[in-house]
């Protein structure tokens, strides 16, 4: 099992086990490989991120579950939640914000379910109503830096469906710009710029299909 993390369009993976993907992106000459498990070596991994040259760093522990909480003593967490939303004719849901086309979210507010907030950021930033969770589809890490602090977000991820024919209205607020419905065949076009963690949870999406 592994945890993807993205700095940028940089990826780190914690995991408990070397898998035949992990070990080809070990191949790469400047990705880092660290299975010394201390706060010190993170601290190390996470200077290294810093280089243009840095490609993908990979920690390892047996116990998964003490990386992840050392890992993550280094930023503070966001959770948030969103959605992958399919109407009846099986077209996905995109909206277009801060020129990058994307998919619904945004953060959990204290004492609410992630499958709330999910539904809740998808109406808000789309307009769209009758929404239906089928399923959580995945988890999906990224950090960023904000205010002099570093920031690591989990979005929690579903599966939702709603009918046709309803009214597309952008939260501007949030800075979203544009909304549309995307037919599987065509959605190369969104993906093609978007962020990484957002072509992650569609493959994990259609795999799963």
């Amino acid at each position: 099992m592994h945890i993807k993390i993205y700095f940028g369009d940089k990826p780190v993976f914690l995991c408990d086990e070397l898998t035949t993907e992990l070990k080809e992106i070990l191949h790469h000459p400047d990705a880092v490989f660290i299975d010394e498990i201390s706060a010190p070596a993170i601290k190390s991994l996470l200077h290294e991120i810093k280089k243009d040259e840095f490609h993908a760093g990979v920690i390892y522990s047996e116990d998964l579950t003490a990386l992840k909480k050392l890992f993550f003593k280094n930023f503070t967490l966001i959770e948030a939640a969103g959605g992958i939303v399919q109407n009846d004719k099986k077209e996905i849901l995109f909206i277009y914000r801060l020129n990058k086309w994307d998919l619904p979210k945004g953060k959990m507010e204290k004492g609410e379910k992630a499958d709330e907030c999910a539904l809740r950021e998808v109406e808000e930033e789309t307009g769209v109503t009758n929404l239906t969770i089928k399923k959580k589809v995945d988890e999906t890490y990224h950090t960023y830096d904000a205010f002099g602090k570093h920031f690591l977000k989990v979005t929690h991820w579903y599966y939702m469906v709603c009918a046709n024919g309803q009214k597309l209205v952008p939260q501007t607020e949030e800075d979203i710009t544009a909304i549309k419905w995307v037919a599987t065949k065509n959605i190369k076009e969104p993906v093609a710029n978007t962020y990484p963690s957002i072509k992650d949870i569609l493959s994990a999406f259609f795999d799963a299909a």
